[in-house]
């Protein structure tokens, strides 16, 4: 056979493994984004679902949630998570009865009806978290500035659920040489506003109560938090890990049989 035969069939042979490695190793991967070397120094946390077999942590999901909906509702939105996502495998996996009951809790916007006229329901499934405001030119109204949304926040900061954690945990007093303008708060891992937040510190020790008897204090909350912001933003962590794991065992398999077929095409070349 001719160099050129040969090459192209080392080509065919080794193709399919490098595509599948590429896949595998892109659905296993998973690690929180660094903070930048110019901002602060921010605690890296063991999260449950680091590594390429991490998982969420159902129990801590639950809380976040908790957290979410009694601090952050009030003046942020999740325009991309619906309340049957809170059931979904992956997730805190509430009951479809819990869902159906968190859902009812909160009243929605519908219509309009046959008359033409909006009218107002209890919350159900199928509807996404609501928003606290009509439109954000009412947000900006009453706080400012519109709070951002934080359906995929985990993923769109860097430091991802580190920067949250950090954020939510490093309120303090100003240093001499920073002026405060009114209604501003300081807390060095904001670095977007020089340390200068809009944003009072959303969480004191004891704030949520917790069912299942964890510490309530601020580090756990924000930790909980955190984790329920992550999953948010990534749903399908865990399906894509176990995916990822299933096409590196392929790829063991593939390249075992690749192996034995390019002894038997070869064997009697010298």
């Amino acid at each position: 056979m001719s160099k050129i035969g040969t090459s192209k069939m080392r080509s065919f042979l080794v193709l399919p493994v490098i595509a599948a490695a590429a896949l595998g190793a892109v659905a296993l991967s998973y690690s929180p984004a660094k903070a930048s070397s110019e901002g602060p120094e921010m605690e890296k946390i063991e999260w449950s679902f680091n590594g390429p077999f991490g998982t969420y942590d159902r129990n801590q999901l639950r809380r976040g949630y908790k957290v979410y909906k009694e601090v952050c509702a009030t003046c942020h939105s999740m325009h991309f998570v619906h309340f049957r996502n809170l059931a979904e495998k992956g997730g805190p996996e509430f009951t479809e009865g819990q869902v159906k009951t968190l859902a009812a809790e909160v009243t929605v916007q519908d219509g309009p009806d046959a008359s033409g006229e909006m009218f107002e329901r209890p919350g159900e499934a199928r509807d996404v978290f609501p928003s606290p405001y009509a439109n954000e030119e009412a947000a900006a109204a009453v706080l400012g500035a519109p709070p951002p949304d934080l359906s995929v926040i985990a993923k769109a900061r860097e430091g991802g659920p580190d920067y949250i954690h950090a954020l939510l945990t490093s309120y303090t007093d100003a240093p001499a040489d920073v002026t405060l303008p009114a209604g501003g708060h300081y807390n060095p891992v904001f670095t977007a506003g020089s340390g200068i937040i809009a944003m009072p510190a959303p969480l004191s020790d004891g704030q949520v109560e917790y069912e299942d008897g964890t510490p309530n204090t601020v580090d756990q909350m924000s930790r909980d938090v955190s984790a329920f912001l992550m999953w948010t933003a990534e749903p399908k962590l865990e399906q894509r890990k176990t995916l990822g794991f299933q096409v590196m065992l392929y790829l063991v398999a593939l390249a075992g049989l690749l192996y034995f077929v390019k002894r038997k095409v070869w064997a009697d070349v010298h």
